[in-house]
């Protein structure tokens, strides 16, 4: 009997699939892909993550390596680039110039990662679709490969149909051709959009597209409509997020954090429920002082508790009075933070434990679309404050087609994230779109209902049975056959 089950065991394994993942090196691409690859490894099939040295330790440290999983890395070209040892995400980037550089030896890392597929091939390759050139490297070996790209297919949509109808110039429009009246106040930057089409043209020659999402968001009218104008398959694993279940698990996503689990939690276990504004623009967003002014101001005014994220620089020991003083009210933090009303975290905060909490009420948000998804997931409602590459559609999704959210006004797309504005959201208005959600009223309680709607139906989605539970097996069979078509050549 041990003899059969060792054999059945043996035979299992031979049956798994081999698997590359190769995860752009910035937060946004990384998490999401790594998460999504841990799901592979969790059905038994022989997952390997490709990464450099400083990322591959952050990895490591919040997913669970094992015979299915493990990571190989290859060399940061820091040296050639002239950037500093460790400094190997674009998260790290600080201003246009370090964010150039980054970008710079992403393109270098092609020569290493090709060596090693080429010496090991795998039975597939999901690659990001900042790593274009992973394509040629599949077609050349004759082995499948998926894409990614950490967007929402309603966003995908939404940029293929701009393109179809070279809508760049115009300051306002309603986007043709989709299942929803989609009016847009902001045109997207032209060079922005030259680039993610010419991505998006390489991510259609591939297998399939791997979305970060559950088909009951997106909803089967985009999976249809991006199917029928593409031609293209769209695989809805998400929300990958979703296999953190313990508060450790959840703290451990990402970089280490800058506040203490314990610390956090403490202050968040003694607010009441929905009663906490939590507030954060992602890693590669760096708004300049007097926005941040503004938002203080905002914030304080709408008599709200709060959480707020802030760039890491900011607060630190060294700060001046009068630097100080640049970003934030004079007396607000004597007023907010010492009386407990609200904390402020210097960089990296563990965001899907804070979403998860019950006395998280809303989210001010720059609708990147891993956030996005990690709101939804905890059924919190959003305050959306896009600012650049895809996130104007993003929030179009949020407030106007699923009616999650508000929207706090803002209008200037950016190419960066980095760098001063021509335009700043005002406190008011800040203040305003607080108000419209936490104060309570009908318009607030419809919007939390729904919110709390998509939450359940994200978990159930993620769940044995769920759509992207399904579709991950589909996936898995897909590849297989492939695989074994293959071999019987």
């Amino acid at each position: 009997m041990e003899e059969k089950t060792k054999m059945d065991m043996e035979e299992g394994e031979e049956k798994a699939l081999t698997i590359y993942f190769i995860p752009y090196l910035a937060p946004g691409h990384m998490i999401p892909l790594c998460d999504i690859a841990t799901l592979f490894a969790l059905r038994r099939q022989k997952v390997t993550i490709i990464t450099t040295p400083s990322n591959a330790q952050i990895l490591g440290k919040s997913i669970p390596l094992n015979q299915h999983l493990r990571i190989h890395t290859v060399p940061f070209p820091s040296h050639e680039v002239g950037l500093p040892d460790g400094v190997e995400s674009l998260s790290a980037a600080t201003d246009l110039e370090n964010l150039r550089k980054i970008f710079q030896a992403t393109t270098l890392l092609q020569p290493p990662i090709q060596h090693f597929v080429e010496q090991h091939p795998p039975d597939c390759i999901v690659a990001d679709f900042l790593f274009p050139w992973v394509d040629e490297l599949a077609n050349k070996l004759q082995i499948p490969r998926l894409s990614f790209n950490g967007f929402s297919l309603f966003a995908i949509c939404a940029i293929e149909s701009v393109k179809a109808h070279s809508l760049y110039e115009s300051a306002s429009f309603v986007i043709p051709g989709l299942p929803h009246s989609i009016a847009m106040n902001a045109a997207p930057p032209k060079q922005m959009s030259d680039l993610l089409e010419a991505l998006l043209e390489t991510v259609f020659k591939s297998n399939g597209i791997i979305v970060n999402n559950f088909s009951e968001l997106d909803g089967e009218e985009y999976i249809e409509h991006y199917e029928k104008t593409t031609g293209h398959k769209a695989w809805h694993l998400g929300p990958a997020s979703l296999i953190r279940r313990t508060v450790q698990e959840k703290a451990q996503r990402g970089q280490q954090s800058v506040v203490s689990v314990h610390e956090c939690l403490s202050w968040l276990d003694s607010k009441p429920d929905n009663s906490v504004l939590y507030i954060c623009f992602g890693s590669l967003c760096l708004f300049p002082d007097k926005q941040l002014y503004e938002i203080a101001c905002g914030i304080e005014a709408s008599g709200h508790k709060f959480i707020w994220v802030v760039p890491e620089k900011k607060g630190k020991e060294d700060e001046s009075e009068e630097e100080k003083g640049k970003w934030l009210p004079k007396g607000f933090e004597e007023r907010n933070i010492g009386k407990k009303k609200g904390l402020i975290i210097r960089g990296w905060a563990p965001q899907v434990m804070i979403l998860s909490h019950k006395a998280l009420g809303a989210f001010m948000t720059h609708c990147g679309w891993n956030s996005t998804v990690e709101a939804v997931s905890a059924g919190v409602p959003m305050i959306t404050w896009p600012v650049h590459g895809e996130q104007f559609y993003n929030e179009k999704l949020i407030t106007q087609v699923r009616r999650i959210g508000v929207v706090v006004g803002a209008a200037e797309w950016s190419s960066t994230g980095i760098g001063e504005r021509e335009k700043v959201v005002g406190r008011d208005s800040i203040e305003k779109a607080v108000r419209r959600l936490m104060d309570g009223g009908d318009e607030a309680e419809k919007i939390k209902k729904y919110a709390r709607e998509f939450g359940d139906k994200a978990k159930h989605a993620a769940q044995e049975g769920g759509s992207s539970h399904r579709n991950l097996t589909a996936v898995i069979d897909d590849l297989k056959i492939l695989r074994d078509r293959k071999l019987r050549v």
